[in-house]
């Protein structure tokens, strides 16, 4: 805009200038000064000239610059939807791996259950057959060993003769050997009662009351009942027991008013200055 302007008053003064000549008519000054502004114009010219090259060698930089511009950003544009699309597939990959995954643990969570419960059936398996097995060999064994044992009869008649010559150990030795034989005859409740006899002749107070209970508990209607109840309430009496001998005893009476025992008990329990039946409350 300012070269314009420039070139716009040279183009004035030229014009004033050819109005004035004819007037005043020609001088130096005014053909010098003629001369300078057609310099100035030229210069004006030349300079309008490179301002427009100049110009148009920017504007045609810019374009260029512009065209670089967008081809870039288009490029941007293109990388970054390939980006986010490589991005969308190995998300999209990723967690189908992670299903894979999660299913294979599922999977194999499942076969180390099912693992498990086929180990502990073999092991149960293996313990089944371990205790047939050893039942097996103790019923071979019992078998032997009552084929080699003597009559039940003999055996237990050999045992009661020592026991009552005072023999101890050997009737003890003949006792628990009929046990081990025959443990479930009708002797056996005896053979309990005469050990636990035994025993509490040698003081042995807590292993008669034992052998006593054993008739109680395993022969409760055998001929040794009421004896072996008598004497297990005297062997809780001797063991400083004395409540649990005393109730030993008043269920003896109870159950066996009549029997001898009974006159024991009372007699027992008259030196321990007891009644022979509870009081209401005790």
């Amino acid at each position: 805009m300012t070269l314009r302007r420039c070139s716009t008053l040279i183009a004035l003064l030229s014009a004033l200038w050819l109005t004035v000549t004819p007037a005043w008519g020609a001088s130096k000054e005014m053909v010098q000064l003629q001369t300078q502004v057609q310099q100035l114009q030229e210069q004006m010219t030349a300079m309008q000239r490179s301002f427009d090259e100049r110009m148009g060698v920017m504007k045609n930089l810019v374009e260029q610059d512009t065209d670089a511009v967008n081809k870039v950003a288009a490029a941007l544009s293109g990388m970054q939807a390939v980006l986010q699309k490589q991005q969308g597939d190995s998300s999209s990959h990723v967690d189908q791996l992670s299903s894979q995954i999660q299913s294979l643990n599922d999977t194999l969570d499942e076969l180390k259950a099912r693992l498990a419960k086929v180990s502990k059936q073999l092991e149960d398996m293996q313990s089944s057959q371990q205790s047939v097995a050893a039942q097996q060999a103790q019923a071979q064994a019992q078998q032997q060993a009552q084929a080699q044992a003597p009559p039940p009869d003999v055996l237990y008649n050999n045992a009661l003769r020592d026991y009552n010559g005072d023999k101890n150990d050997l009737a003890v030795q003949e006792f628990s050997d009929y046990l081990k034989f025959y443990p479930n005859t009708d002797l056996a409740g005896n053979t309990y009662f005469y050990l636990g006899e035994i025993q509490f002749r040698q003081g042995n107070y807590q292993q008669a009351a034992q052998s006593y209970d054993q008739v109680l508990q395993n022969f409760p209607t055998g001929n040794k009942a009421a004896s072996a109840q008598l004497k297990k309430g005297f062997a809780l009496i001797e063991l400083g027991k004395q409540d649990d001998g005393v109730k030993e005893l008043r269920h003896l009476i109870q159950r066996y008013p009549r029997s001898p025992e009974t006159l024991q008990a009372r007699e027992r329990l008259h030196k321990l200055g007891v009644p022979s039946t509870a009081r209401p409350g005790q």
